[in-house]
């Protein structure tokens, strides 16, 4: 039973096993080698399993989870422990892909936390990198987690983490200033031994040229088609997630809308006593059925 369970797995999934993982090599090659990866932030087991069976290069554990999984308003109530949960559930969930943990709020604000935190990451979940985010001021951060043998990537441009200093969800870098601090931010992580950067809510004409003053490759949420790679959040772009819809997304699907329908249609069969029919339950022989009702007359005679 066991064999056939996992046969049915890799028949419904396509050839499973048969995927290779994306490694650091290559990921940090793409930059030259032109070819344009495929980030996306998955927040659980089944969202997983499509990331893999779609060919997604690298799937993300999101602090983002917080608010599509836990229906926070943000990506602050995100805690180390939420994390390594989903991650590990997304490990399960996509075994051949390239897995990236984001290091929620806080988990990285001195050198000694963000090794504990990070390793947590790697041994617990086994996830094969992590993101904290922030330039400059996290370089030394970035570079302990790189020189402890971590690999690690950076998230700068919009931070979510730092929102609250930006006055709210505000595109970055618009004036020539504070896209040099962004170019100066991304210098920063290279030269700390990232293997990639993402940019998030930045003007693609600036994200491009920096991306181009860089030796490792770039992703863009909310930063045109000038970097190296792209990331969504699969709720966000299956359109599974409703309450808002950034200006950076595509919906590819709509599946909310599917699975109200469908929800729809199961009230409305149940409420009619339309379901379940015969197709849907399980049958017993007439000879079981009617010695098990003479048992029940019996019964009601004691």
């Amino acid at each position: 039973m066991a064999h056939k369970k996992a046969a049915d797995k890799k028949s419904a999934g396509g050839a499973k096993d048969e995927r290779k993982k994306r490694t650091i090599t290559e990921i940090r090659d793409s930059k030259h080698t032109g070819e344009k990866m495929v980030y996306m932030s998955v927040p659980d087991y089944t969202s997983a399993q499509w990331a893999e069976m779609a060919g997604v290069d690298v799937a993300v554990v999101g602090d983002s989870l917080a608010m599509i999984a836990h229906g926070h308003p943000n990506t602050i109530p995100a805690s180390m422990d939420m994390m390594v949960m989903h991650a590990q559930a997304i490990r399960r969930g996509a075994p051949n892909t390239f897995v990236l943990g984001c290091m929620p709020y806080q988990s990285y604000n001195t050198v000694d936390r963000a090794l504990v935190n990070a390793t947590r990451f790697m041994q617990e979940a086994g996830s094969d990198a992590v993101k904290p985010q922030g330039g400059k001021t996290q370089a030394h951060i970035l570079k302990s987690l790189v020189d402890s043998g971590i690999p690690t990537a950076s998230h700068i441009g919009l931070t979510p983490h730092t929102v609250a200093m930006f006055g709210g969800f505000k595109i970055q870098g618009r004036t020539p200033e504070t896209a040099m601090k962004i170019l100066e931010d991304a210098l920063a992580i290279e030269d700390a031994g990232c293997f990639m950067l993402e940019f998030e809510a930045v003007p693609g004409r600036i994200a491009r040229l920096i991306s181009e003053q860089l030796e490792i490759p770039t992703i863009g949420i909310g930063a045109g088609v000038g970097t190296d790679g792209q990331i969504l959040l699969c709720h966000d772009l299956l359109g599974v997630f409703t309450d808002f819809k950034p200006k950076f997304t595509k919906r590819f699907a709509k599946l909310t809308e599917v699975a109200v329908g469908g929800i729809s249609q199961y009230v409305k069969e149940v409420k009619e006593g339309s379901f379940p029919d015969d197709d849907h339950t399980y049958g017993v022989s007439d000879e079981v059925f009617d010695a098990f009702a003479t048992l029940v007359e019996k019964r009601k005679q004691i």
